[in-house]
């Protein structure tokens, strides 16, 4: 996750809850990627744009096209965890993310996300919309 002097990624606090964990009594994987899916949204809510009224208004969405994750360490019941987001690339349709959840210095897992956007009709390619592109663009 490097990005230029000072960049700093952004930042979403979450716990983990019971129902977060596996028989194990760690975080079940597929949680890192909820985890991951709600910073994301986060992000864009803190720019301004909110994911269900750009589903409405302009018909447009944001899908998982791929995920490549590494699991470092076990985030366990009760941890307070700080989920990153921040933005890799920005194309005409997609969006790429580098994300991690940590607890406090330790990286627990780490991972690229890449999104399509597409539109909610069609369920087809679209362009990202050109003003969540140029905010997304100022993050980098």
């Amino acid at each position: 996750m490097s990005g230029p002097a000072g960049h700093e990624p952004f930042n979403w606090p979450v716990r983990v809850y019971y129902q977060h964990t596996d028989a194990g009594g760690m975080v079940f994987h597929a949680n890192y990627l909820s985890f991951m899916e709600c910073a994301r949204t986060e992000l864009l809510q803190s720019l301004g744009f909110d994911l269900g009224e750009l589903a409405r208004r302009d018909h447009v969405l944001f899908v998982v096209h791929s995920a490549q994750i590494a699991y470092h360490k076990p985030a366990l019941l009760n941890d307070a965890l700080t989920v990153t987001a921040d933005v890799k690339e920005v194309g005409r349709a997609r969006l790429v993310f580098d994300q991690a959840v940590m607890r406090g210095g330790e990286r627990l897992a780490s991972a690229e996300l890449s999104l399509a956007c597409v539109s909610a009709k069609s369920y087809r390619p679209v362009a990202v919309p050109e003003a969540i592109r140029k905010k997304l663009e100022g993050l980098r």
